[in-house]
């Protein structure tokens, strides 16, 4: 379990490899724009757009799902191609205070995907985004998607900053879990949070020999997870000009890639807090 050196969105230097408990750069960059994160789209002297549905295919390409009369389609009329960069903001699911976990700059050539590939790209955006609009992309005139060809990638998160040439990103993948991360945070947010204050008891006095400030209880609440292991955000609610909340590093004994493992991770983990 380790101390993180600030808050999940606050930029650190040195991008990091996988291992000791941390997923690397391209990685966790393939995770950010996998598609459960909000998106905008920055055209130059284009207003900016945000993204009504965006996923990626099997090669981390960015697939937009965008009205055909925003000032991006109506601009990318008659041209081959546009200079372009998705900005993305990977937001925590769980209500908290500075919730902006890691963002990333997805910039490269922006190109519309012609009629006769509309389906493939209409069922790639439904598996995460089940909407009406993509039900008949193919002959619907009030939609199109585009898609990005990845130049360059940049990435800002809790393990620090890093740039990324297209086939790094290409290479990783996403976070297994990057699809059911919310409902598994909120899940642990809502009935565990007992377990999870006297899992890092020792660290921050709920229990433990270390004493919050003031003699202080934090509240311990999930914020992130991905398969190396889970941050969580301790916050002295009852005088909070006392201490500065912070997050902890949750790691797990090893990597884990399904969802059977990840469980009996947390039953080794939170069980023996519960008793």
């Amino acid at each position: 379990m380790k101390r993180s050196m600030g808050r999940p969105g606050a930029g650190h230097s040195g991008a990091g490899r996988p291992g000791a408990g941390r997923p690397g750069a391209a990685e966790r960059a393939r995770t950010l724009a996998y598609g459960v994160a909000d998106g905008v789209l920055a055209v130059p002297g284009v207003p900016y757009a945000p993204v009504t549905a965006h996923a990626t295919d099997e090669n981390g390409r960015p697939l937009l799902l965008i009205p055909a009369n925003s000032p991006v389609a109506v601009a990318l009329q008659g041209e081959p191609d546009l200079p372009a960069t998705l900005r993305i903001s990977d937001v925590a699911p769980v209500a908290l205070p500075d919730r902006v976990r890691g963002r990333a700059w997805l910039h490269g050539w922006l190109t519309e995907i012609p009629a006769e590939g509309r389906r493939d790209a209409a069922l790639i955006l439904s598996r995460l985004h089940p909407r009406p609009e993509l039900l008949d992309l193919a002959g619907n005139k009030e939609w199109t998607v585009l898609a990005l060809e990845i130049a360059e990638v940049e990435i800002d998160d809790p393990w620090g900053t890093a740039t990324l040439e297209p086939e790094e990103y290409e290479a990783a993948a996403p976070d297994p879990f990057v699809a059911i991360e919310a409902g598994i945070l909120e899940h642990l947010d809502e009935a565990h949070r007992p377990e999870l204050a006297a899992l890092v008891g020792d660290r921050v006095g709920t229990g433990g020999p270390t004493p919050g400030p003031g003699g202080q209880t934090p509240v311990i609440r999930p914020l992130a997870l991905d398969s190396y292991g889970m941050w969580l955000r301790c916050t002295y609610v009852a005088r909070p000009d006392t201490g500065e909340p912070f997050d902890l590093r949750v790691v797990f004994p090893e990597p884990v890639r399904d969802l059977h493992t990840l469980r009996c991770v947390y039953r080794r983990m939170l069980a023996p807090q519960a008793s």
